[in-house]
């Protein structure tokens, strides 16, 4: 029975979507990460001009990029529209469940809904807009999407490889910095978000998916619990 129970607890630490040696360092990351999204959220709340550090990194227009980069951008922009948003969503479920890893399905959607949602309701409770016409626009949700994809991966991906803390930290952070960057350009770019926008957008995916992660865990390791204690 020890044996069995040992293997049980064993297997249940391989499928945990949150691996323990990133536990400590991402909660460090998230206290920061939310602390930065609330203080930019006070500082531009109600405001529809960029602030200092937004003129000083660039005041995005509707035409900041041109051909062949506006292109780019466009396509990078799609993978946070609902419709792309969703096929990425979806493309990486199947993958889960191909894998046999259900826990990390749920962490999928669940994840990218969360952070969605959080986003939508700062925008409305930030209630910052850009270009005058009632756009709300702190913090970016594409951002916040692409980030929070990015980071679910990796995560999954450190614990299947059974990367230590080192290379696991290295693989989180560039996914997530990687994928940041690439759709954060691509707001300012198109004009769509103030550089602001972006980083708070990209803090809110750092925030909230680690959390989740651990919520996952914590409920699928209750339900397995109560499993073996039922047919006893």
């Amino acid at each position: 029975m020890d044996r069995l129970a040992g293997a049980d607890l064993e297997a249940g630490q391989a499928q945990s979507v949150l691996p323990p040696s990133l536990r400590a360092l991402l909660g460090l990351i998230a206290a920061p990460a939310t602390l930065l999204v609330v203080v930019l959220g006070v500082l531009y709340a109600g405001q529809s001009e960029p602030g200092r550090v937004d003129r000083w990194i660039i005041e995005p227009t509707a035409d900041s990029v041109g051909p062949p980069w506006r292109r780019v951008a466009l396509a990078t922009d799609f993978l946070g529209e609902p419709a792309g948003a969703a096929m990425l969503v979806v493309a990486a479920v199947a993958c889960c469940l191909l894998l046999r890893r259900p826990r990390a399905a749920v962490l999928i959607v669940a994840g990218a809904g969360l952070t969605v949602g959080t986003a939508t309701l700062l925008k409305h409770l930030v209630g910052r807009t850009i270009h005058g016409d009632g756009n709300l626009s702190y913090p970016s949700g594409h951002t916040a999407f692409l980030t929070s994809l990015a980071l679910m991966v990796a995560l999954l991906a450190t614990g299947r490889l059974g990367l230590g803390r080192t290379a696991g930290t290295l693989l989180v952070l560039a996914a997530a910095l990687v994928a940041g960057a690439a759709m954060g350009w691509a707001q300012v770019a198109l004009g769509a978000h103030y550089p602001t926008d972006v980083l708070g957008g990209w803090c809110t995916a750092l925030a909230v998916i680690p959390a989740t992660a651990w919520l996952v865990d914590r409920i699928a390791d209750r339900m397995a619990d109560a499993g073996p204690r039922e047919r006893r």
